[in-house]
């Protein structure tokens, strides 16, 4: 299975080629959760700007977490606003560990698109190997694609309460945020019972994916093995997705619970655990 990675020096060259590749800018950060500022001043020649909150992500309910999936009809019409067209082979990069870049790969991947990557490095890799970038915006001429609803990989909230009972929930948030230290944006702090912490960091190093063989062996050391089935999830579904891309690399298939801890915390009658191991201190939301 051909990687869903993509390194700078090789995107350079089907670039210089005028292969028909489609790039996509998903500059966000809790932080900053507006990338355009920055995408305007400096992206990768013929770059879209993707504007994740509102483009690959539905707002409108609070219930269903900060970043529940978008609806095919939005999708499918911002996939189209950024030129995308059947064939073409897609490119998603950010500036932040590919994290933002990662939920465009999974949901279009999971649409049905069969030729997603990611820019492994993101910004930082393009720059570091002295590739160009362009100013202003991009708009390109409207594609014609057509998306599916996405029915598989993604588990909803009844899923993973009883996912630990059949195979691995992973959280992948920081571990003190799993441990319920602290909850910066929430109204409750821990985790869901059972679930497994492998924060999606570690998959990292410098900004770039480790080997396939280290992934899997940090899963592994999880418990997510070989015939055991994996779901991932994280504040908002924005990182989980990024444990999804890991999974990838590594020939793991991961679920993502896209309402993750954002939802689960907010939703009367679950239960929440506090402290270091999946078996810790249980309480009812």
């Amino acid at each position: 299975m051909a990687s869903p990675l993509i390194a700078p020096l090789e995107l350079a060259h089907l670039l210089r080629e005028h292969r028909t590749v489609r790039l996509l800018d998903v500059r966000w950060r809790l932080d900053a959760p507006e990338g355009r500022p920055a995408y305007l001043d400096g992206h990768l020649p013929g770059a879209v700007y993707v504007d994740l909150d509102r483009e690959l992500a539905r707002r409108d309910d609070p219930r269903q977490g900060r970043h529940p999936l978008p609806p095919l009809e939005q999708l499918q019409e911002a996939a189209r606003r950024w030129g995308i067209n059947d064939g073409d082979t897609i490119v998603a990069y950010d500036d932040l560990h590919s994290v933002a870049a990662a939920r465009a790969w999974w949901v279009l991947t999971r649409s049905g698109l069969a030729d997603v990557r990611v820019l492994d490095g993101g910004l930082r890799g393009w720059l570091t190997e002295r590739l160009p970038l362009d100013t202003g915006d991009v708009l390109p001429r409207r594609g014609d694609v057509v998306l599916h609803e996405i029915r598989h990989g993604v588990a909803g909230i009844d899923e993973v309460e009883d996912w630990p009972w059949k195979g691995v929930l992973l959280d992948v948030r920081a571990p003190e945020r799993y441990r319920g230290d602290s909850e910066p944006l929430d109204p409750v702090a821990g985790h869901i019972p059972g679930a497994v912490n492998l924060p999606t960091t570690v998959h990292l190093v410098a900004g770039r994916f480790r080997s396939p063989d280290e992934i899997r062996a940090e899963f592994a050391a999880a418990g997510a093995v070989d015939g055991v089935p994996v779901a991932a999830y994280c504040g908002s579904g924005i990182a989980a997705s990024h444990t999804a891309l890991a999974g990838a690399i590594a020939g793991i298939d991961v679920s993502v619970y896209p309402g993750s801890w954002s939802q689960w915390s907010h939703t009367r009658g679950r239960l929440v655990a506090v402290g270091q191991t999946p078996s810790a201190e249980v309480s009812r939301l």
